[in-house]
């Protein structure tokens, strides 16, 4: 048979289907975009016609995806009915798990925050860390109203990084026994959800570039300064992770320490600013918030502590400098709290350090940056998983 003669079948019910399908995803993207729309302003953005919208918009609908949302009445014709996504068609779940605080969120499918739970973490095992997550996650899920099978997706953000191919959580130290195999298949069977783990850094970069200081950037790198030290990158909008997930790590590079080798973490995290403090005669035993309120009120010992803080940040803007090339580094954390304290040491030690000098700010999320990066993550995925969902039998 001539090639010329050879026709795709476009009569097909799968074929139909699927065209049906992209025809809606398209309308409902469309949508999420605006906000609301009408039926000929749809058709005029999309390209598709009249008909084909308002065919698309009664099955999505029926689904439950879309709602009207009002009329529109225009200075000339009649007025129109408004459609909008349906929040509540489904939710997302995200997860801090943090050294100190357990932070969950579920959002609906605008991403509104619509429930949120902030707890102590007092775990001292894996095992009571899982339960914690997942006893918190029910409770948040709970405090929403939705119903626990209408919540898509979650994802956890914790320090390390997880590896799937052995299903555990590798380079958490600050969180003991947290790299047992099996703990997220665990809290993926008990919640009922299904769930993906991510860095810590990662979704507070992630967020920060959703709902904070990095929108719009080109390539910004975010520096997460607590507990421990970590860093996400942004390019293009898009996380840069490095071929095994570990891009970004940037607290296992070596620091010249006091008769042994230290790692950069070790001298920058929030345990050195309080060893620091105590070293140049601070009494007690102070947090590092403590030593930075002290430090506000011109404490010799905390001053000069938060000093070499901003000296060794600096040390680390510039090695992220050299590497990425980055137009931001953002400065977050716990100790990104303390921005105020720490920027202008950090930018004029820089300018001693290294001619590359990216621009340097704090964080607008503050400790809410992993948690609603995990959100945003989350967010993604469940509404494909909804869409797939409620439109499977149509």
């Amino acid at each position: 048979m001539p090639a010329s003669d050879v026709t795709e079948p476009q009569d097909q019910p799968w074929s139909r289907r699927r065209l049906r399908s992209a025809n809606e995803r398209l309308l409902l993207d469309r949508l999420r975009a605006l906000g609301a729309a009408s039926r000929a302003q749809l058709a005029r953005d999309t390209g598709l016609s009249k008909p084909t919208v308002s065919s698309a918009l009664a099955s999505l609908e029926s689904a439950g995806l879309v709602r009207e949302a009002g009329t529109h009445t225009p200075e000339r014709g009649r007025t129109a009915v408004l459609y909008a996504p349906d929040p509540a068609a489904g939710y997302a779940l995200g997860v801090d798990i943090g050294r100190g605080r357990l932070r969950v969120a579920v959002a609906d499918l605008d991403g509104a925050v619509v429930a949120r739970t902030d707890v102590r973490n007092p775990a001292r095992t894996s095992a009571a860390l899982a339960a914690l997550v997942v006893d918190t996650a029910r409770l948040a899920i709970a405090r929403s109203g939705a119903d626990p099978a209408e919540v898509a997706h979650g994802v956890l953000g914790t320090p390390g990084v997880y590896d799937e191919r052995h299903r555990r959580v590798r380079y958490a130290t600050h969180l003991p026994g947290w790299g047992r195999a099996g703990l997220v298949d665990r809290m993926r069977e008990e919640l009922g959800v299904p769930l993906e783990v991510h860095n810590d850094a990662n979704l507070a970069a992630l967020g920060e570039y959703a709902y904070g200081a990095g929108a719009g950037s080109r390539l910004f790198a975010y520096l997460l300064i607590g507990t421990g030290l970590g860093m996400g990158v942004v390019s293009e909008g898009r996380l840069f992770t490095g071929a095994h997930g570990l891009a970004g790590e940037i607290g296992f590079l070596p620091w010249p320490g006091r008769g042994k080798p230290q790692r950069l973490e070790d001298a920058v995290a929030g345990v050195a600013v309080v060893e620091s403090a105590r070293r140049f005669g601070m009494s007690g035993r102070p947090t590092a918030k403590a030593v930075f309120d002290a430090a506000r009120q011109g404490q010799p010992a905390a001053v000069r502590a938060v000093e070499l803080e901003a000296e060794r940040i600096a040390h680390t803007v510039a090695s992220a400098a050299a590497v990425l090339d980055p137009d931001l580094v953002v400065l977050g954390g716990g100790l990104g709290h303390s921005a105020g304290l720490l920027l202008r040491p950090v930018r004029e030690r820089l300018r001693t350090l290294t001619p590359l000098r990216p621009r340097i700010a704090p964080s607008r999320l503050g400790t809410d940056a992993v948690l609603l990066g995990a959100v945003a993550t989350a967010l993604d995925t469940a509404r494909n998983v909804v869409f797939e969902r409620r439109t499977a039998g149509t």
